[in-house]
């Protein structure tokens, strides 16, 4: 442990940071932000997800991944349980309930409410680096202040959206959210001499992903409730079950026993490689009640949860290959068997009607292998 690559350090002191109650309790009112993106994915048409209602999904969750991103980064950082940082993380939960009160797949009747959401939420992110940046040092100084400039000009495009209409307020508005997303990854040459705590930035992570896994959970519920209980319905969510401990034990086996935790770098893999786990995981949510209702077009249906899984399973392996134990990887082989075990699946599924407790059947049987194969 003496020696590191360029770039790759380990601190003791970093190695202690915990995440605090107040952070636990922020977190807490992303769970109806993230609920109500979700249900946008639950909007059938003609048996099938209209484009329109999946990119509002995207367009609706990515600025709740990010607002919150932003903050646990700086707490990852600079963060100390201070009362100046206490007062700054309160402000921002008044934002959080003005943004998540305003989602809605009516962009135009709530976008005020929620332009003043997320730029209330970045600017306070923002305001923290400046103010921590005149107590900081060498690299941590550079670091904080790009970041506390920088990010003021993705808000003023954001906020520029308001004088304009229709679809180019849209446009103004996203093209701010996309700089400021970017920044970070133009900055890097700063941000990885003043490198993240991979300890504390994958316990945050992990604390969202418990969040997504809740919806999953949810969705079990809905399943229960939304018929008699036949033999069917309750084998279907018992199968269902059995998946989100499959996807539990996969995800959270690997962070706490397969990650090394000594390593630090920008954490730009862990970071957005997580936009896609999270996304997939909404996805997968979606999936179990559109299956069990049966709302959607059969081959609809196949693509949308196997493509679901598949892009899972994609942001998983990116985001843990980097930070696992080096005789820990994952091979070529392992992905093969994967794939094919997953592709086998969708085939099969493709040329017979299959019921579909068989099909979650299924895809909770790829998450047991992949859990085992990486655990």
């Amino acid at each position: 442990m003496n020696k590191h690559a360029p770039g790759f350090q380990h601190s003791a002191a970093f190695a202690e940071k915990k995440v605090t109650w107040l952070e636990l309790f922020y977190d807490l009112l992303f769970v109806a932000a993230v609920s109500r993106a979700s249900h946008v994915l639950l909007h059938v048409d003609n048996g099938s997800i209209p484009v329109e209602y999946l990119t509002k999904f995207v367009l609706i969750f990515v600025p709740i991944w990010w607002a919150w991103v932003g903050q646990s980064l700086f707490v990852n950082r600079f963060g100390q349980d201070t009362v100046s940082h206490r007062i700054f993380l309160i402000l921002q939960l008044f934002f959080v309930l003005i943004m998540t009160a305003s989602l809605s797949v009516n962009f135009d009747q709530y976008y005020i409410p929620f332009l003043v959401g997320y730029v209330g939420l970045r600017a306070m992110t923002a305001i923290q680096y400046l103010s921590v940046q005149k107590k900081e040092e060498a690299h941590r100084k550079i670091t904080a202040r790009y970041l506390g400039s920088r990010f003021w000009i993705g808000l003023v495009i954001s906020s520029l959206s308001l004088f304009f209409d229709s679809w180019i307020r849209y446009v103004v508005l996203y093209a701010g959210i996309a700089v400021d997303i970017l920044l970070p990854l133009i900055g890097r040459q700063y941000l990885v001499k003043s490198p993240i705590n991979t300890h504390h930035l994958l316990e945050r992570f992990s604390l969202f992903t418990l969040i997504l896994l809740g919806e999953a959970v949810i969705s079990i519920l809905t399943v229960l409730q939304s018929s008699y209980w036949t033999w069917q319905s309750i084998l279907f969510a018992s199968i269902t079950f059995l998946l989100i401990i499959a996807m539990w034990w996969q995800y959270f086996d690997n962070v706490e026993k397969k990650v090394n935790k000594t390593i630090e770098t920008a954490g730009q893999t862990i970071i957005y490689g997580h936009l896609f786990i999270y996304l997939s995981m909404c996805m997968i949510a979606a999936s179990i009640q559109l299956l069990f209702l049966e709302q959607l077009n059969y081959s609809f249906m196949l693509s949308f949860i196997f493509g679901s899984v598949l892009l899972y399973f994609f942001s998983t392996s990116l985001v843990f290959h980097k930070y696992r134990h080096v005789h820990q990887r994952l091979g070529i082989s392992h992905l093969a068997l994967l794939l094919g075990l997953l592709g086998a699946f969708f085939a099969v599924d493709l040329f017979f009607f299959i019921p579909n407790y068989i099909i979650v059947g299924e895809v909770m049987v790829f998450f047991v292998v992949y859990a085992k194969l990486t655990t």
